[in-house]
C-alpha cells in the first residue's frame, strides 16, 4: 500500500454536486480525495498521540471530538448551549467568550426537517447549509424557519421536536433503511400542530425574528456508495489502533469498509496515517 497522507485527523469537507457528494479528508495540512478510493483496500492507522484542535496540546483523551480538557472546560463551543441552545444563557451575561458568542449565535439560524434515518427536525447557521445536512447523512432536506438567533433557533426546535425527532439512528442511516418523504407535507402538519407556540414565539421575538419558509425547494442528496452494509458494525481507535477494508461508501462522517464503519468526526485531532 501507498501512504497518500499522515497527520493530524479533521471531519471530512464535503462538495455537494449533481452527481452526489464528493468527500475530502483532511489529514494535517494535507486533504486526500477520497471519492477515487471507492473499491479499493485502504488502511487507516492511528499513531497513539492526540493534539487538542485548538491549542496543539498533547492530550491522552480527546473531549467533545477534538479537544484537550481544559479547553473543554472554557472554550464556548464546547459549552452546553452549543448542543442545546435554548439554554444559551448571553443574556445573563455568563457566555464564556462574549465576542465569541456574538460572532456565531446572533446571526441567521436556520430550522430545518432532514430525513435520514426517517423525518428529524434539526438547525444549523444559514452558513452551514447544505455542509449540516451531508455531515448528518441526510437524503432529503428542506428549511422551514429563519431565526435572528441560535437561542431562537433551539426555542422552536425544542416546539418541533415535540412531534418529530430531533436524532439520527445512524445505523439505520448507514444501511439505508430510509423511505422517500414529501418535506413540504410534513412541514405544513408541524406548523398546522405548532401555530400556538410559534405565534407566542413570534410575539416574544417579533415577525422579523421568526419568519415560516413556504418557498424552499427540497434539497435531494446522493451519497458515493457501492453496497450498504446488512448490519452494522461499528470501528473505534481507541480499541482497534489499525483498521483496515475495502472502502464500500461514505456517507455522513462514516466510512463504510467490509470491515465495518467508522465515524471520521468522532476522531478529530487523531495523528492518523492512510494508506491505500
Amino acid at each position: 500500500m501507498q501512504q497518500l497522507g499522515c497527520g493530524a485527523l479533521h471531519k471530512m469537507r464535503t462538495e455537494l454536486s449533481a452527481e452526489g457528494v464528493r468527500y475530502y479528508l483532511p489529514l494535517g495540512e494535507q486533504e486526500v480525495s477520497m471519492n477515487e478510493l471507492l473499491g479499493q483496500p485502504i488502511s487507516l492507522e492511528y499513531l497513539g498521540a492526540i493534539n487538542c484542535t485548538h491549542c496543539g496540546r498533547k492530550t491522552n483523551k480527546s473531549f467533545n471530538q477534538g479537544y484537550c480538557y481544559p479547553c473543554f472546560k472554557k472554550l464556548p463551543q464546547c459549552d452546553q448551549c452549543i448542543v442545546k441552545p435554548e439554554l444559551c444563557h448571553f443574556h445573563e451575561g455568563s457566555c464564556r467568550d462574549a465576542t465569541w458568542g456574538e460572532q456565531f449565535c446572533f446571526q441567521d439560524h436556520y430550522v430545518y426537517l432532514a430525513n435520514s434515518s426517517g423525518v428529524k427536525v434539526g438547525i444549523t447557521r444559514g452558513t452551514q447549509i447544505p455542509t449540516r445536512w451531508m455531515d448528518q447523512g441526510a437524503v432529503q432536506a428542506l428549511p422551514i424557519l429563519k431565526v435572528s438567533t441560535r437561542l431562537q433557533s433551539g426555542k422552536v426546535e425544542r416546539l418541533l421536536g415535540e412531534h418529530v425527532a430531533d436524532k439520527t439512528n445512524w445505523r439505520k442511516m448507514l444501511k439505508n433503511e430510509v423511505d422517500d418523504l414529501n418535506l413540504a407535507e410534513i412541514r405544513d402538519q408541524l406548523f398546522a400542530q405548532c401555530n400556538t407556540g410559534l405565534m407566542a414565539l413570534e410575539q416574544e421575538y417579533g415577525l422579523e425574528a421568526i419568519q415560516r419558509i413556504f418557498d424552499a425547494e427540497q434539497v435531494e442528496i446522493n451519497y458515493p456508495v457501492l453496497n450498504y452494509p446488512q448490519k452494522v458494525g461499528s470501528l473505534n481507535f481507541d480499541k482497534t489502533p489499525q483498521v483496515s477494508g475495502v472502502l464500500q461508501g461514505i456517507k455522513g462522517q462514516y466510512l463504510i469498509l467490509d470491515s465495518g464503519v467508522i465515524n471520521m468526526r468522532k476522531f478529530t485531532a487523531y495523528q492518523v496515517a492512510l494508506s491505500a
